[in-house]
């Protein structure tokens, strides 16, 4: 009876830790960065610069960050 359960002990264990390095690699997806391709005019605010991004271009994410003299919306997706 020990040795059954010292099987299913070890094989939960590695069962674990092989589901926990799937995880772990799913989470550092590369993430690209791109200009908005809707967003029109300088981007003063990071908010609605997200929202387009997430609701219009199905980015994840988005951003004003500075590109030459001024601002630009620029989205993230998982490359």
């Amino acid at each position: 009876m020990t040795s059954s359960a010292s099987k299913f002990y070890t094989i939960f264990v590695f069962v674990c830790l092989a589901l926990l390095l799937i995880s772990i690699c799913e989470v550092e997806a590369k993430v690209c960065q791109k200009r908005s391709k809707t967003w029109s005019g300088p981007c003063l605010n990071t908010g609605n610069c997200k929202r387009q991004c997430v609701d219009v271009e199905n980015a994840t994410f988005g951003a004003c960050h500075r590109q030459g003299f001024g601002f630009a919306c620029f989205c993230y997706k998982k490359c």
